[in-house]
């Protein structure tokens, strides 16, 4: 229905009603008139513009005169639209090319920004492996040339082991047998309790004490003295010493020519030892970084190392199928025996009275040997797959062993038989196992890091913060922290917060 202005009888643009007449009038015609005469133009009555009433209705289309309802004149604005159209397209076209080549302008500055924002990472990244490396060498003395011990080529025929060794030995084994049984069964004062290990969280990460471009830490030890020193063994080739409480790098230990894949941190000296598949074993003086001295005790890759209790020899196992005693001292060769099953030998770990040892081999079987007599006294089957770590527990009474069969069995010394076997997930890869040093707990490090309670034998504590495979893992002095190495180029040191 169409509104008309009852003053100009058109259509109003602006309509708008009178309330006191009820008229529908154009705003501007009406709002004159008001202003002029001050009253309703129908009614006669007193009328204001605020009294007005505008009413919403949709735009008006108003219809084209009748000049332009000619052939000629559609014609004409049927022209005119399309050269407006046509512009209208041209101009169109002209800021889709503009804006094209500002997108294209923008991806190439984005392109350009990553390549940099990369190489920007990678600088950072090697400048906190160079600052992490050197930042605690301005507090060192410039190593000093050290007097350096080379042992006789591998397949030099050893020296045999001296009356006065066998004493040492069994003086060694004695006194630390009548301290066992002085401690008896007694808990360490200070040892933390189950509940504490459940609570353990990852307190720090170190990713920078070896090379990133060869990653992966393979060994690890705790110096039993000084229980913030940290040793690693790693891909890059190097040994590194690092303290967790300063978190600085004390020294780097290059030498060998292959990855370093076996560690010891000596209990009463600053001194560590390291084996390689390079056939070597090196001893470290950690002040001066200098080897002191070289063992070449073997034809193979080094595959085992333990250090006796008296700390003046070292055991060592090889893929050449041999074991070997040597004196750190002289670099001295005193006995290398061949296994009889002519297979590779894989680990090796003295136990704690240091009168006997074990072997793993590459055909899963477990063997211990007397050191004295030099030979193997007894065999600990029913493993699959290479043996790839064992551990002797500090009551001297308990051996675990693991392989690559996901299983890790324990041992009874006395009964010389199995008596626990603790079945892991199906993969599971583990690659060492530790008692702590009051055989209260045992640490499994492989696919994650888990520690057990020894005799309840009791999972308490899964850690798998770890990217990659765990190497190695050590307790802290009671057990008041726990340190792991992985394929993944870190140290992570686990604790209570």
């Amino acid at each position: 229905m169409a509104l008309y202005c009852a003053i100009s009888n058109e259509v109003p643009e602006v309509p708008v009603v009178s309330p006191s007449s009820g008229s529908v009038f154009e705003k501007r015609i009406i709002e004159k008139y008001i202003i002029e005469n001050g009253v309703d133009p129908i009614s006669g009555k007193e009328l204001r513009v605020e009294d007005l009433i505008e009413i919403k209705t949709p735009a008006i289309v108003k219809p084209k005169p009748p000049s332009a309802t000619s052939i000629p004149a559609t014609l004409k604005s049927m022209q005119d639209e399309w050269d407006a159209l046509m512009l209208h397209t041209f101009t169109q076209r002209q800021q889709l090319q503009t804006a094209r080549q500002e997108l294209s302008h923008a991806l190439y500055q984005h392109d350009a920004a990553c390549r940099v924002i990369a190489r920007l990472t990678k600088e950072v990244t090697a400048a906190r492996e160079a600052l992490a490396t050197l930042k605690p060498q301005a507090g060192l003395a410039a190593p000093q040339p050290a007097h350096q011990v080379e042992a006789a080529a591998a397949g030099a025929a050893a020296v045999g082991m001296s009356p006065e060794v066998v004493s040492r030995l069994q003086d060694r084994a004695t006194a630390l047998t009548q301290e066992r049984k002085r401690r008896g069964r007694t808990v360490p004062e200070g040892l933390v309790g189950p509940d504490t290990i459940r609570s353990f969280v990852t307190l720090a990460s170190h990713p920078g004490l070896h090379s990133a471009s060869v990653p992966g830490i393979l060994a690890l030890d705790i110096n039993p003295s000084d229980h913030s020193r940290i040793l690693t063994g790693g891909n890059d080739r190097n040994a590194t010493v690092f303290n967790k409480d300063t978190e600085q790098v004390v020294a780097i230990l290059k030498g060998h020519t292959k990855k370093v894949t076996r560690v010891i941190y000596h209990p009463d000296e600053d001194t560590v030892i390291t084996a390689s598949p390079d056939h070597t074993i090196r001893v470290w003086n950690v002040p001066t970084s200098q080897t002191t001295v070289l063992l070449r005790s073997h034809e193979g890759p080094v595959t085992g190392l333990s250090l006796h209790p008296t700390g003046d020899y070292v055991l060592s196992t090889s893929t050449d199928q041999h074991w070997a005693f040597s004196d750190i001292r002289t670099g001295q060769l005193l006995t290398k025996v061949s296994d009889a099953s002519g297979v590779s030998l894989t680990t090796a770990q003295f136990h704690p009275d240091g009168l006997i040892f074990g072997t793993g081999t590459e055909n899963s079987q477990v063997k211990i040997w007397d050191l004295k007599e030099q030979s193997n006294v007894a065999n600990f089957p029913g493993h699959v797959g290479p043996v790839t770590s064992i551990s002797f527990s500090e009551n001297g009474y308990y051996l675990a062993t693991a392989a690559e069969d996901a299983c890790v069995k324990l041992w009874d010394l006395r009964k010389l038989k199995n008596f626990k076997s603790i079945q892991l997930d199906e993969g599971y890869v583990i690659r060492e196992l530790r008692f702590d040093q009051s055989g209260t707990y045992l640490g499994v490090a492989g696919s994650d890091v888990r520690v057990f309670l020894c005799r309840q034998w009791q999972e308490l504590r899964v850690l798998a913060d770890h990217t990659a495979a765990a190497t190695g893992l050590r307790f802290g002095r009671d057990a008041a922290y726990l340190a792991s190495t992985s394929m993944d180029r870190t140290l992570k040191i686990y604790g209570l917060q």
